[in-house]
């Protein structure tokens, strides 16, 4: 592998959701712990599943890998990473402050902006605090989707220049000594991103040109940044193994139309090809054939046959969804496993049917253009914008709060929101707009992946508690948290792959939801390889795979749709439309 050549101290796996940068993070974890290399692998993902892949339990803490020494895990649990960062600005001050102000310190800590800056106050420990983490040769970062990577890779120049403007006051974060104090910290961490020979970028991605497009984007970002270099992996290539069926001939085409398109700006980089395997990335022996070239043996391991899958087609979904007129349509999930698709589809067959739609997403990767490849008649789309919310809110709060201010406040509060913790606050703004437009046409959101997603929920839920605390009994009121638990105006469909990791990440987002008294009303799994009903070996062993997941699936959902793996993408009406206009036929 190319990318393991001569590696440095620091290697940082990115890229769009469902590429495999975990399988590929860890294999190569994997391959140099083997090597006799000392390693720490890290999750940044809010939801990682590192710990899934190895089969063991991972946490906030780094926990050794028994079957391979020299290896060691840590998954940066959101969670976990925030009750440390409040403990470590509570712990000083108890005893001295009354219970009060402590109360009301822990309540400025408890929102989503805190969190994603926990978090980020791990990273940046791991790559500037060379003391804590000297016995490693290496540490292999498994990052985020593309979206939430580069905000936290962002983050460490972000928050180095806004402590170098000399602020102190209080903010949604309590003292901002606490992160004063790591200033050094900080400072080194952007000098390690920056240096080639300390850190390397390793793009991962699929042969398709969303994903293509994508990682371009990733890297002429993080080169703004500062982040220069990198390697490309194009993961999950149909090997020659998969047979000559017809599915098998135009998915290898449509790889190959992709790589030939490669974007400029990638085009140049070292690269390497992984091929896919009849089996998933899960445990160690698979880990190590990841770098292995797929061989025919490999295929013919398959079996002959796999249990029949029912049709479950989307259009039954959508006759669900249309009967009341109106709502709010709310598409999650595991990055890359479709969302974009999904909700596309759901939007255009809505239009068609002679409704007013809004199809909107709050994914900073996603590119529903893209995906629609030109307009559709009594369908809007729009893209929650996080620059363009964060600049739009920071005008109004100096409109407004800033108004009454004398010239040294409203550069006190223009100061205060330069904090990259605005952020989240400005998104919600946005997001609360578009939840109150379903009360009167249907809104289809593709939401961020998994991680991001609860965030931004996380925020609408201490905007409800806020609310409610403010007005009391005094007046009725409703928020955006008490739409999203409507059941008759919201419906949440849960999107996954048949494939272990994105079930369970799933199911987990299942039960966030639910303890927020939000029901998902659906599940789909996209991009069956068994609905698709295969012939050839190594199809049909990957579609053996899948069959405990559907049937876990289905045991969970009210309503399940199944989409098939298709020789060609869905993009445009024409094909989109066809996702929800008939049962799926088999081939």
């Amino acid at each position: 592998m190319k990318f393991l050549d001569a590696p440095p101290r620091f290697l940082f796996f990115t890229g769009k959701g469902g590429v495999g940068k975990t399988s590929v993070a860890c294999a190569s974890a994997l391959s140099l712990a083997r090597a006799g290399r000392k390693v720490l692998l890290v999750s940044t993902d809010p939801a990682s599943n590192i710990g899934q892949v190895f089969g063991l339990t991972v946490g906030n803490t780094v926990t050794a890998i028994p079957e391979v020494p020299g290896l060691a895990a840590l998954e940066i649990d959101p969670e976990q990473a925030a009750e440390a960062y409040r403990e470590r600005i509570l712990t000083p001050v108890r005893g001295i402050l009354p219970e009060t102000e402590l109360a009301g310190i822990a309540e400025s800590l408890s929102g989503s902006c805190t969190t994603e800056v926990a978090s980020f106050d791990e990273f940046t420990r791991l790559l500037g605090d060379d003391a804590s983490y000297a016995e490693y040769d290496h540490i292999i970062f498994d990052t985020a989707p593309t979206g939430h990577t580069i905000r936290l890779l962002q983050l460490p120049g972000s928050w180095t220049d806004f402590l170098a403007t000399g602020a102190g006051e209080p903010s949604c974060l309590g003292p901002l000594s606490g992160l004063d104090k790591h200033k050094e910290v900080y400072a080194r961490a952007v000098q390690a991103l920056a240096d080639p020979l300390r850190t390397r970028l390793v793009l991962v991605t699929r042969a398709q040109p969303s994903s293509l497009k994508e990682v371009e984007r990733t890297y002429l970002e993080l080169n703004q940044i500062g982040i220069s270099g990198g390697y490309l992996v194009v993961n999950g290539v149909l090997p020659e193994a998969a047979g000559g069926e017809e599915l098998a001939k135009a998915l290898r085409a449509r790889e190959a139309a992709a790589m030939a398109a490669i974007p400029g700006a990638v085009a140049g980089l070292p690269r390497d090809v992984l091929e896919l395997k009849p089996g998933n990335m899960v445990g160690i022996p698979a880990l190590e054939s990841l770098f292995a070239p797929s061989l025919l043996a490999d295929a013919a391991e398959g079996p002959p046959s796999f249990p029949d899958v029912e049709d479950a087609p989307l259009a039954a979904l959508v006759d669900g969804i249309e009967a009341n007129g109106h709502g709010l349509v709310m598409c999650m999930g595991k990055g890359g496993v479709g969302k974009t698709t999904v909700a596309a589809a759901i939007a255009v067959a809505l239009a068609r049917r002679g409704h007013a739609v809004h199809l909107t997403t709050t994914d900073p990767a996603a590119h529903l253009s893209e995906t629609l490849h030109g307009s559709v008649a009594g369908l809007t789309v729009s893209r929650i914008d996080p620059a363009a919310a964060i600049q739009e809110y920071r005008a109004h709060v100096m409109d407004t709060k800033g108004r009454s201010m004398d010239d040294e406040g409203r550069a006190a509060l223009a100061e205060d929101l330069m904090s990259p913790c605005t952020d989240e606050v400005a998104v919600f703004r946005q997001f609360s707009r578009v939840v109150q437009e379903s009360r009167r046409h249907f809104v289809v959101m593709d939401t961020a992946p998994t991680g991001h997603t609860l965030l931004l929920l996380d925020a609408t839920g201490s905007y409800h508690r806020e609310i409610s605390r403010q007005v009391g009994d005094s007046m009725g009121f409703v928020t955006p948290l008490m739409r999203l638990q409507d059941p008759v105006g919201t419906k949440v469909i849960l999107v996954t792959l048949a494939e272990t990791t994105p079930v369970l990440e799933a199911e987990e987002l299942k039960v966030d939801l639910e303890r927020a008294w939000i029901h998902p009303w659906a599940w789909v799994i996209n991009n069956s390889i068994a609905a698709a009903h295969p012939r050839s070996p190594f199809l049909r062993a990957r579609a053996a795979q899948e069959a405990d997941q559907i049937t876990k699936v289905r045991a969970m959902a009210e309503r399940f749709a199944l989409i098939p793996l298709l020789p060609e993408e869905p993009i445009g009406e024409a094909k989109l439309t066809a996702l929800t206009a008939f049962t799926t036929q088999r081939v």
